[in-house]
């Protein structure tokens, strides 16, 4: 086991941090099989992803002292973010820390808000639905975040986090209603915030392929309200952009045979396009935190492989 998970394609990022405690890592392993069980290339997805971003989070939480860590976590859409931060969240009390997480997603702007975004800006296909860059409540992302950092040592507060309802209007999405928001009692150690676009940056406009990125890039530039909150940053990159509307028609296809409204195969595939370019023009940068990061390369079937 040991040699395996020292193969990794990120293996040594983390080692960096200081010695493994393998005893450690082969008790959360067996526990993570079990909650993975059945899922494709188990022991890869555990030793080669799964263990290195726990570990690597758990040293830099120790690090910090008087607050939450707060570790951003970048992937794109469909890169199972959602999945792999819920496994943290879940395993990281086996190392005697405390963790939440919230999205970006959560701050989406409501549905309201977005039509009255898309009727200023006409004929905008990225600002006309939810998911670019202005597209996002600041404010209250930023009064999220700076509330759930004061969930120190000893604290005992409780904060509200919003919800968004990606199901509702067709599959078009609305933030939920304040009674369906989410409590998160502190202490806590680390703070997870997970986002398609998190640490994306601002890029010349001469450089824009399209002239309707304008408003978006711009709008870009204050999303730094946010990366300023992060202490640590983990990026799970696809070596092929294209993966992501393969892994965004397989989450639909999943909300549908739960029951749940999806966007039919058309409309996600119109949806994701409008995403690629994002993709090519910011998802190569450092991210916010370049000293302290963690950076994964996914292939097709999201297994951690080596820089391309």
């Amino acid at each position: 086991m040991q040699a395996y998970a020292a193969s990794g394609p990120a293996f040594l990022q983390v080692d960096r941090l200081g010695p493994i405690d393998w005893s450690q890592w082969s008790r959360l392993a067996d526990r993570l099989a079990a909650d993975l069980s059945g899922a494709a290339d188990l022991d890869r997805r555990i030793h080669h992803l799964y263990l290195p971003v726990l570990f690597f989070c758990a040293a830099r939480a120790r690090m910090a002292a008087t607050r939450p860590l707060v570790v951003g976590l970048q992937a794109p859409q469909g890169g199972g973010k959602t999945t792999l931060v819920r496994q943290l969240v879940a395993r990281l009390p086996d190392l005697g820390l405390r963790a939440a997480d919230v999205s970006i997603d959560d701050f989406y702007l409501t549905r309201a808000e977005q039509l009255q975004l898309a009727a200023s800006h006409t004929g905008n296909p990225y600002l006309e639905h939810r998911g670019y860059p202005g597209t996002h409540d600041l404010g209250l992302g930023v009064a999220t975040l700076d509330a759930l950092r004061a969930l120190g040592p000893g604290s005992a507060a409780t904060v509200r986090v919003p919800v968004y309802d990606k199901s509702a209007h067709g599959g078009r999405g609305d933030r939920a209603p304040e009674s369906a928001w989410r409590d998160v009692t502190g202490p806590l150690d680390i703070v997870f915030v997970e986002g398609w676009m998190l640490g994306f940056r601002p890029i010349a406009e001469s450089s824009l392929p399209d002239a309707f990125l304008v408003e978006p890039n711009r709008a870009l530039a204050g999303y730094s309200r946010w990366h300023d909150r992060l202490d640590a940053f983990v990026a799970l990159r696809p070596t092929d952009p294209l993966f992501v509307m393969r892994w965004r028609v397989e989450a639909e296809a999943r909300m549908a045979a739960e029951g749940r409204p999806a966007l039919d195969r058309a409309a996600i595939e119109d949806y994701v396009r409008r995403f690629l370019p994002a993709y090519a023009l910011y998802g190569s940068g450092p991210g916010p935190v370049p000293d302290a990061r963690l950076l994964v390369f996914l292939d097709a079937e999201r297994r951690a492989v080596a820089a391309p």
